[in-house]
């Protein structure tokens, strides 16, 4: 009779792992739907910061931190006067609410309350600026101001708020059915792994959650996304090395220790930029130890090891470059501190291709260009910068053929699958056997291939749990990346909009590489699948990216890198009002009209 049920069991396990990954597949899509909803339904409308009215009552509404006057159509203060310049002066303001004018060049003078200024000048409210013979007067927005504004965005936010606990819920249900899928299959001596493993990112998820109800924030998608996507890279690595867990396990509790210090570094918008120095010049010096003392690991030489712990240097430096080059917007408007940044990127990209690691040193490039361009809006600049990569990539194929060998293959490995194609033939033949919902972890192979955990990973979490699921993790990247350009256009500094866009251009290339370079839709360049693929390096590093995701988002209380906006004290119902003392006397004298009146003055 024992022989009897478990020869049944065997018999349903497969039958039930099926109906396991059918569910995870739904669960998943659920945690989109919730997600994409929360984040794309509510109309983004920009944030009053104060105005600049013009003696006829014309009033140019002030929508960031950094405004450009001028004459020419983008910039925020539009004043279409010949004697205006293009670019003439910028009204900017820091997180302590302190405005300033300043002049863009000395041949386009400003005068605040008739005096002529060529420096920095402190605004306030009331003062007269006047651009090419034009005045306008300047009004910050008050404190009352601000807080009504608040107040009506959080009860805006109440009325139409999808609920972050039962997301984070539908969060956890996927780990289960993941936990389940390799727990059930797995050896009995790694079995205790993998439970530490979920159990401890179920854990942090809702202690991640805590911390936030705790601070007042209210946001917790992008959090949720996250998650899931560890959920589904734990699990590849359960069924690759089991062994690597409790590493893995170490690197999610770095990275969120990361990305709550980060995200409050950015609450100070001055420590940040002032930050850019020692970051770029720790960031330099990790790259040159890595040039002269790097191990090098499949090809590239990237690897750093201090005893029993290994790490990529160019994960963290990531976080780094997009700082760097952000963080030159003490005077915005000054081309030359456009300077910096391609000299950092330059020498980035440089010992990056020394190290023979060019997937990263593309990753970089296409970086800097989102920089370079939300810097200057300057096409043919970014044409010429093309151009100069281009060509430098011809003499990278010229010196290095191991690379033109891998772009000869390129949409042709199939005729190269014992050796240059090798990988990509292997994971598409995988993602085939794997179908919409997988194949089981037991009945992987392509774990097996050299690489399989980080470069193609994408194939495996297909061959393994279905290509929707693995079509579910793209997607769950992409919602925060399309969600952080949606709110570029209403971000109170162009600090964060930089920060924000570039992260996005950074992840994006780096995803589709990693995705399409797979499945031989590009050339395979060996770069990880942000969350999923495993590795601690790039986990801490993704970790530190979405802090400046996370900065983008503007939303009432969502983000521990915009401050607590304070709210305007509620007033009691009128109905509740008793006519007591001076009123008790008056019966004559409306109560609910005097209450009017006080409201409107």
């Amino acid at each position: 009779m024992a022989a009897f049920f478990t020869n049944l069991m065997a018999d349903a396990l497969p039958t039930a792992l099926w109906v396991g990954r059918v569910l995870l597949f739904l669960a998943a899509v659920w945690v989109l739907v919730r997600c994409g909803i929360s984040l794309f339904t509510r109309e983004k409308k920009p944030e009053v910061w104060g105005f600049l009215s013009l003696s006829n009552g014309a009033r140019y509404d002030l929508t960031h931190w950094e405004n450009m006057i001028g004459r020419m159509r983008s910039a925020d203060v539009r004043v279409n006067f010949p004697s205006v310049s293009r670019c003439h002066a910028a009204i900017c303001r820091d997180d302590r609410g302190r405005w300033a004018v300043y002049p863009v060049s000395h041949s386009s003078p400003v005068l605040l309350n008739g005096n002529r200024t060529t420096e920095k000048a402190a605004l306030q409210a009331g003062d007269c600026i006047a651009v090419g013979g034009v005045e306008m007067y300047f009004f910050p927005s008050t404190e009352s101001d601000e807080a009504k504004v608040a107040r009506r965005r959080v009860q805006e936010q109440q009325q139409r708020r999808i609920s972050p606990v039962v997301t984070l819920l539908l969060v956890n249900v996927c780990q289960l059915l993941l936990f389940l899928q390799v727990f059930l299959t797995a050896q009995a001596g790694d079995r205790m792994a993998i439970a530490v493993a979920f159990s401890g990112i179920a854990l942090l998820a809702w202690t991640l959650y805590w911390i936030y109800r705790l601070a007042h924030r209210t946001a917790y998608e992008l959090e949720s996304l996250v998650f899931l996507l560890i959920s589904v890279g734990t699990a590849v690595t359960a069924a690759y090395d089991p062994g690597s867990l409790y590493k893995q396990l170490i690197t999610v509790v770095i990275g969120m220790a990361l990305f709550l210090l980060m995200s409050g570094v950015l609450r100070d918008l001055g420590l940040s930029i002032r930050a850019r120095w020692p970051v770029a010049i720790a960031a330099a010096g990790l790259l040159a130890f890595n040039v002269v003392l790097g191990e090098r690991i499949f090809g590239a030489k990237n690897w750093i090891s201090v005893g029993p712990l290994s790490f990529q240097p160019s994960e963290l430096v990531k976080i780094a470059f997009i700082l760097a080059g952000a963080a030159t917007l003490d005077r915005l408007f000054a081309k030359r501190n456009l300077i910096f940044t391609i000299l950092f990127s330059a020498y980035c990209v440089g010992c990056l291709a020394l190290m023979s690691d060019f997937g990263t040193a593309l990753i970089f490039f296409v970086a800097f260009l989102c920089i370079a361009f939300l810097r200057t809006g300057d096409l043919p600049s970014i044409a010429m910068l093309v151009a100069a990569a281009a060509f430098g990539c011809g003499i990278i194929l010229r010196f290095k053929p191991y690379i033109a060998d891998r772009f000869a293959a390129w949409m042709h490995v199939w005729d190269y699958a014992q050796d240059m194609g090798y990988q990509q033939t292997r994971t598409m033949s995988a993602m085939a056997s794997g179908g919409l919902f997988g194949a089981g972890p037991d009945k992987g192979w392509l774990k097996y291939v050299g690489a399989a955990n980080t470069d193609l990973v994408f194939g495996v979490v297909g061959e393994e749990f279905g290509f929707l699921l693995a079509l579910c993790c793209v997607t769950a990247l992409l919602i925060p990346i399309i969600y952080a350009l949606r709110c570029a256009a209403t971000a109170r500094s162009s600090f964060y909009t930089i920060l924000s866009c570039a992260t996005a251009a950074m992840l994006v290339c780096q995803t589709a590489l990693n995705v399409l370079g797979a499945v031989d839709l590009l050339p395979l360049t060996g770069v990880t699948f942000p969350f999923v693929s495993m590795g601690g390096s790039s986990m801490i590093s993704c970790w530190g990216l979405m802090a400046y995701l996370k900065a983008a988002d503007t939303r009432q209380n969502a983000s521990f890198a915009l401050r607590l906006s304070k709210l305007a004290p509620e007033k009691k119902p009128r109905a509740k009002k008793k006519q007591e003392g001076f009123f008790a006397d008056r019966p004559d004298i409306p109560v609910d009209e005097i209450f009017r009146k006080e409201d409107h003055q």
